[in-house]
């Protein structure tokens, strides 16, 4: 493998390490935020629903740009103003201000997602294996020390600002200087064939499975994030320590199952992966939901971190696969039903648990997961089952390798 691979590979790992460490301390401080700026609990949720809006609204923007320079040169600079605006989410005081910092942080991280994404998948083909949930790993590891990072905050009762600011300082250069190795794909790509870029061949039906296996596992995510607290206090009984418990255990086992991930795809394939995601996550639902104490409960959410944790970056893998000539346009549009799930997934579970129980609301996250089942062809492709006497023997010409800003 060229060093310029990895390099490449390198370099996009620390991109996706910086955003989940940026991502979590914005909404591991939600409560200060609306603090500081005296958002009502009627209006938050507007703010925070306007943040994935614009986030897809950066995601098809994405799609346009990559159609006129490459998908490193939109990372390079979108992941700066990420962090910045989470900086200027700190700074302000007046209600504008923030509306502003979270709009450019939420159009600026579509365009990070997509375009990291984009890049995953370019670099996973010029591999010739499975490395994209190695690039998740890494994403779950910064949020993991994000939210550390925003317990520190909140533990020292440190201003927004105060807090954010040495992080910014320490990955704006890093991320601007990791940046000059990122690596794009030809528009010639292995296997003699076209690849990467916004090319022709696109069509979105085909596309439409992925889709909607991304959006069931956003719902899922969402899930924990916003409710495994409540439930675990409100229906199990546990204390109010103990319930901030389950999305930190979610959070590791996520970082696990996706650190040993890679080596499962290469050994048994992308679909008997996704396939194993979807039961061992459909069986977190079902613990949490008949769970009769907060320990049981807890034991859900860890098999929930297990399962969901491979499912969203083999969804783009698939989509990179299923659309060589096309992948960017592929993976921006994939990208979108990401936040999809994410606005679908707490309110869902909330009006279910209200209206009925939230044990049963625990139940239709874990039917539509089990629904990957049934397009769990949509992730099969034989290139694609690296290892075990698959790996391919060569790799691509990465000529247009990002050096320089």
């Amino acid at each position: 493998m060229t060093d310029v691979l990895r390099r490449g590979r390198a370099s996009l790992a620390f991109g996706f390490f910086a955003q989940g460490i940026a991502f979590a301390l914005l909404v591991t401080r939600i409560p200060a935020i609306q603090d500081r700026y005296g958002v009502s609990d009627a209006l938050l949720p507007a703010f925070l629903a306007a943040v994935p809006v614009l986030a897809g609204v950066g995601s098809v923007t994405t799609e346009w740009l990559v159609k006129r320079i490459r998908p490193s040169q939109v990372l390079r600079w979108s992941q700066p103003v990420v962090l910045l605006s989470l900086l200027g989410v700190g700074a302000g005081d007046r209600l504008v201000e923030l509306g502003v910092a979270l709009a450019a942080f939420g159009l600026a991280v579509g365009a990070l997602d997509a375009s990291m994404n984009m890049l995953g998948v370019s670099l996973q083909r010029s591999y010739g294996r499975s490395i994209m949930l190695g690039f998740h790993a890494a994403y779950s590891l910064g949020g993991i020390v994000g939210a550390s990072l925003a317990w520190v905050g909140a533990h020292w009762d440190l201003a927004l600002f105060v807090a954010y600011a040495p992080v910014v300082v320490v990955l704006v250069p890093g991320a601007l200087v990791g940046s000059r190795w990122y690596v794009d794909e030809n528009r010639v790509g292995v296997e003699g064939g076209p690849a990467g870029g916004a090319g022709g061949g696109f069509v979105f039906r085909a596309l439409l499975p992925l889709c909607l296996v991304m959006t069931f596992a956003y719902i899922g995510d969402a899930t924990v994030s916003n409710w495994s607290a409540k439930y675990l206090q409100d229906v199990l009984g546990s204390s109010e320590q103990l319930a901030t418990v389950p999305y930190n255990v979610y959070m590791v086992t996520t970082l696990v199952g996706r650190a040993v991930g890679d080596m499962g795809v290469r050994r048994f394939g992308a679909v008997a992966v996704v396939r194993g995601g979807a039961v061992v996550a459909a069986v977190g639902f079902a613990v949490v939901a008949g769970a009769p104490g907060a320990w049981v409960g807890m034991l859900g959410f860890t098999l929930l971190g297990l399962g969901l944790c491979v499912i969203v970056p083999q969804t783009f893998a698939a989509a990179g696969r299923l659309f060589p000539g096309a992948s960017d346009v592929a993976v921006a549009r994939l990208n979108v039903f990401n936040y999809v799930g994410f606005l679908i997934g707490s309110p869902l579970v909330g009006a279910l648990g209200d209206a009925w129980s939230y044990r049963g609301a625990m139940l239709v996250p874990m039917v539509l997961v089990l629904v990957t089942l049934v397009y769990a062809r949509s992730f099969r492709s034989q290139p694609d089952r690296y290892g075990g006497g698959y790996e391919r023997s060569r790799t691509a010409d990465v000529g247009r390798g990002g050096h320089g800003l």
